[in-house]
C-alpha cells in the first residue's frame, strides 16, 4: 500500500480510508484536484477501536496507518487532525461487507431466515452500531475537533463470505448513525446500481469482488466537487 498525495498545489482536502479510498484518490490524480492522503490499511482495521485519543489528534494502533497519517499531516504542515483547514473525505467503517460475514448472522437466523422485521429493528441496529464502534468514534472525534468530515459508503458488491441482506442493512445503520452525528454522506448508490440493486458491471473492478473501478472514483470526485470541495 503507497500513499495517493498530490503535492503540487494547496490540499482540497485529506483522504483517509481503507481500500476503497484508492479509486477516490487515483481519480483526483487524473483529474489534477490536489489532495492529501489514502488508504491506511485494510476496512476490517477500521472496526472496533482503532486508534486512542491524544489531545486534538489520535493515534492509530496499527503502526503503519499511523505512519502514512503522519505522512499526511506532514505534507499538510500539520502536527494533529485538529489543525486541519480542509475537509476529511473518509471511506472507514462503511466496509459493511466486513460486518455482513455470514458466519456472524447465523445465531440470529430460524430456519434459515431473519425473523420478520430482525434487519430493519433496534436490535439490529445495535449490533452493526457495536460492530462499528470504533468508526463511530473517529467520526465523533473529527466533529468534535470542528471538522468538516464527509464519509463515502461503499460500492453495492457484496463478496459470497458476506450476506447480501445484512449488507444493505448494516450500511443504512451506518449512514443513520454518522448522520446523527453530523456527517455528511456521499451516497451513490442510486447512480452506481442497477435492476439487481448491486454496482453496475462497468464501475466494478475488473478480476475483483468487492471494489469500485476508477469510473466509479470519478463519479465519488465529482459529487465531492459539486459540494465545495
Amino acid at each position: 500500500m503507497t500513499p495517493s498525495s498530490t503535492t503540487t498545489t494547496p490540499a482540497r482536502f485529506l483522504l483517509l480510508g481503507d481500500s476503497h479510498a484508492g479509486p477516490i484518490g487515483r481519480a483526483a490524480k487524473q483529474a489534477g484536484i490536489a489532495f492529501h492522503g489514502g488508504p491506511i490499511g485494510a476496512g476490517r482495521e477500521f472496526t472496533a477501536e482503532f486508534f486512542d485519543v491524544r489531545g486534538a489528534d489520535l493515534v492509530f494502533r496499527k503502526p503503519e496507518a499511523d505512519r502514512y497519517y503522519r505522512l499526511f499531516l506532514d505534507e499538510l504542515g500539520i502536527s494533529g487532525l485538529g489543525g486541519l483547514t480542509v475537509p476529511l473525505v473518509s471511506t472507514l467503517g462503511f466496509s459493511a461487507h466486513f460486518v455482513a460475514t455470514r458466519e456472524n448472522w447465523q445465531i440470529y437466523r430460524a430456519r434459515g431466515a431473519f425473523p420478520p422485521g430482525f434487519l430493519g429493528s433496534g436490535q439490529f441496529d445495535d449490533v452493526v452500531r457495536a460492530m462499528t464502534r470504533g468508526a463511530l468514534d473517529f467520526y465523533r472525534l473529527a466533529h468534535e475537533l470542528g471538522l468538516r468530515v464527509l464519509a463515502v459508503m461503499p460500492p453495492q458488491r457484496v463478496p459470497e463470505h458476506s450476506d447480501p441482506e445484512v449488507f444493505s442493512a448494516a450500511q443504512d445503520t451506518i449512514r443513520e448513525a454518522l448522520l446523527g452525528i453530523g456527517t455528511e454522506i456521499v451516497d451513490l448508490r442510486a447512480r452506481c446500481t442497477d435492476g439487481t440493486g448491486f454496482q453496475r458491471p462497468e464501475l466494478c473492478e475488473a478480476n475483483d469482488t468487492i471494489h469500485g473501478n476508477l469510473a466509479f472514483g470519478r463519479m465519488i470526485l465529482a459529487d465531492l466537487l459539486a459540494r465545495g470541495l
